[in-house]
């Protein structure tokens, strides 16, 4: 995943004052505001959902698209799919559903001013979202006691503000869950990552999970963030990689959008070189980027993948991809393998229980957030454990009092298809707790 913030190293009070919240909201309300009549386009209601009842449930679903960087269009679309079968099903206990989209703009203005737009709209909840800038949108929505629901996991805000409802374990789950997963197959392990402030809290991340397994720490090899090309890199990648004759050693590229252009450069040079295999997470490569740069011809082939989810073609997906298929049929924005769709329809099946244990009761922000805080179980039919939030979670002593799912899914790169590679998820909680994040 791209634009990762530092991790926190003491952990955060999961009670933010009130009079906090409102200095914080105040420091951004004016340029949200003023972002928001700049980016109109960024932010609308979705066309044919306009006509709704006064009694319809107002919520939003956010995601960059259409940038330079990072674009997760994916994510409203399923968020339009699955308001659209809900309506059609006659709503929540009778209640229709009203989306309002909004487009971040992969910006610190863009992703305030989608927050501003739903304090404004009020609507109860921000849905299945994706923003890098945690920092700009959590002030709104913790001045406005917004639930976040089933964010895509990008900051380390979703893992502890108070109003942050996580489906998944973002980035700190998948880097150790990869380092456990590669204990066990792998001789030396290379780690090309940003010379960065956020790119030096990925070596902990990972060695975490490979000294769990018995093994050394990873080679730390540091790239200048503005790099356009990686031969130089690649080459000492592989050298570091194959220093070991009597096992095979591992390469794992965290470079975010750049991880494409490494694996291009590292694509041709380690024909010059002894095998070596290949390691990602989905925050950096997921089936839409193995799709897009060749798929079984590509430079992903055989590489071990870590996600939170089971793969797309797990039969726990089904119900998902009816509901594709009946709404949105031939829109080429949704594709059922991608991280960003799948937490989107995890988080909208999150805001359905809620919603459904209020019942004939009020839907507003606060009764959504209470019905969450009060020890609601959300079973997402085998696609994660079951899902609840208390006061602080397992992970609050290393500072993530948010994180409630630690489970990843080990995958691997087969014919240009994520495939599953181990029988069940690994919980990576005992892992983390026992991290050293400082």
């Amino acid at each position: 995943m791209t634009g990762r913030r530092p991790i926190l190293s003491t952990p955060l009070s999961s009670i933010i004052p009130a009079n906090h919240r409102r200095v914080r909201a105040a420091a951004l309300s004016a340029v949200a505001m003023t972002a928001c009549a700049s980016l109109a386009a960024g932010c609308g209601v979705i066309p044919g959902m306009s006509a709704s009842t006064d009694d319809a449930i107002k919520v939003m679903t956010w995601a960059p698209q259409s940038t330079s960087a990072t674009n997760k269009p994916g994510m409203p679309a399923m968020a339009s799919a699955y308001v659209k079968w809900i309506n059609s099903q006659g709503g929540i206990n009778g209640r229709k559903l009203k989306l309002v989209t909004c487009n971040d703009h992969n910006s610190s203005v863009g992703a305030a001013s989608c927050a501003q737009r739903a304090v404004d709209e009020n609507v109860v909840a921000v849905v299945g979202s994706y923003s890098q800038f945690g920092d700009s949108y959590f002030a709104p929505l913790e001045g406005a006691a917004i639930p976040y629901i089933g964010g895509y996991g990008a900051t380390n805000e979703e893992f502890t503000s108070p109003v942050s409802y996580p489906v998944n374990g973002g980035s700190l789950t998948l880097l150790s869950g990869l380092g456990e997963a590669l204990a066990d197959s792998c001789g030396p392990v290379t780690l090309v990552r940003p010379d960065s402030i956020a790119g030096d809290q990925l070596p902990q991340l990972l060695d975490s999970g490979l000294q769990a397994g018995g093994h050394a720490k990873a080679i730390d090899q540091l790239a200048a963030e503005d790099l356009t090309e990686y031969d130089q890199q690649s080459q000492k990648a592989l050298e570091n990689a194959t220093s070991d004759s009597l096992k095979t050693g591992c390469v794992v590229p965290e470079l975010g959008d750049r991880t494409a252009t490494f694996m291009d450069n590292f694509q041709r040079a380690r024909q010059d070189y002894p095998k070596v295999k290949t390691a990602a997470e989905v925050g950096s490569v997921d089936q839409t980027v193995i799709n897009s740069t060749g798929g079984a011809s590509g430079p992903y082939e055989g590489s071990y993948i870590t996600g939170w989810y089971p793969v797309a073609s797990d039969s726990r997906w089904d119900g998902m991809k009816k509901v594709i298929s009946k709404e949105a049929f031939g829109d080429n924005r949704i594709d059922p393998a991608d991280a960003g769709v799948q937490t989107t329809w995890i988080a909208y099946k999150v805001l359905t229980a809620a919603l459904e244990k209020i019942g004939d009761g009020e839907v507003s922000a606060d009764s959504v957030r209470r019905t969450l805080n009060n020890g609601l179980k959300v079973d997402t039919g085998g696609l994660t454990p079951s899902l609840s939030w208390p006061y602080q979670g397992k992970l609050a002593a290393a500072g993530f009092a948010r994180l409630v799912n630690a489970d990843v899914n080990v995958q691997t790169v087969k014919g240009g298809l994520l495939q599953s590679a181990n029988k069940q998820a690994l919980d990576m909680t005992k892992v983390l707790e026992n991290a050293d994040l400082s």
